[in-house]
C-alpha cells in the first residue's frame, strides 16, 4: 500500500459519508464520522495486491474503510488446499476491525480487485482519538463492537444451520446403511 497525499475536504466528506453506511458503522452520526476520518491516513492499493494476508502476524493493528474500488476477501486456505472467496467488498466497507481491536493474526486474505482508495485507522491513531475526542472514540468503539457482535451472531446462525444439515445427513446415512444391511442380511453392529 502506498500513502496518498492528504485528502481534500471533499474526499474527507465522502469518506465520512461512507463510514456511516450499512456496510460500515451505521450507528455513528455524520459528525462523529467526520472526526474519525480526520484520524485516518489515505492510502492507495494497486489492483492485484494482496494487502492483508491470512495468518499474518505483523502490521495487524489497523482497519480500513474502502472509499473507491473493490476487494476480494478469501478464507484462509486449509493445509494443502486453496482459500475460498468469501465475499467481494466495495465502497463503504470496513476491513480489519478485529485487528484494530486485538492485533491478532489476520483471519482472511484481502486482495484489491481494482485499484483501491482506502482510509486507514491504526491503533495508534485510535489511541490519539481516545485521548483527544473521548466521546467520539467511545461511540466509534461501540459501533465497532455492535458490528462485531452482529457478525458473530450471523456466524452462529450459519453454524447452527450447518449443524442441522449435518445431523439430517447423518440420519439419512444411518437409514441408508440400515436398509443396505437388511438387504445384504448383515447384522446391525449397534445391536438393532
Amino acid at each position: 500500500m502506498t500513502e496518498s497525499a492528504p485528502p481534500s475536504h471533499s474526499a474527507q466528506e465522502r469518506a465520512a459519508q461512507l463510514l456511516v453506511t450499512a456496510g460500515a458503522l451505521v450507528q455513528l452520526n455524520l459528525e462523529d464520522a467526520r472526526q474519525v476520518v480526520r484520524y485516518m491516513r489515505p492510502q492507495r492499493v494497486a489492483a492485484g495486491t494482496a494487502f492483508i494476508r491470512a495468518g499474518a502476524t505483523t502490521d495487524n493493528d489497523y482497519m480500513l474503510l474502502v472509499i473507491d474500488g473493490d476487494v476480494t476477501v478469501e478464507s484462509q486456505a486449509s493445509p494443502g488446499g486453496e482459500g475460498h472467496v468469501v465475499t467481494v467488498l466495495g465502497p463503504g466497507s470496513l476491513i480489519g476491525e478485529m485487528g484494530l481491536i486485538d492485533g491478532a493474526p489476520r483471519s482472511a486474505t484481502c486482495t484489491a480487485s481494482t485499484d483501491l482508495a482506502v482510509g486507514r485507522l491504526s491503533r495508534e491513531a485510535l489511541t490519539r482519538l481516545i485521548e483527544e475526542k473521548p466521546a467520539t472514540a467511545a461511540r466509534l468503539l461501540l459501533a465497532i463492537s455492535k458490528r462485531l457482535s452482529d457478525n458473530l451472531r450471523e456466524a452462529n446462525r450459519k453454524l447452527m444451520t450447518v449443524s442441522q444439515v449435518s445431523r439430517a445427513l447423518q440420519q439419512e446415512l444411518d437409514a441408508t446403511h440400515a436398509v443396505n444391511r437388511r438387504l445384504l442380511g448383515t447384522p446391525n453392529p449397534k445391536g438393532r
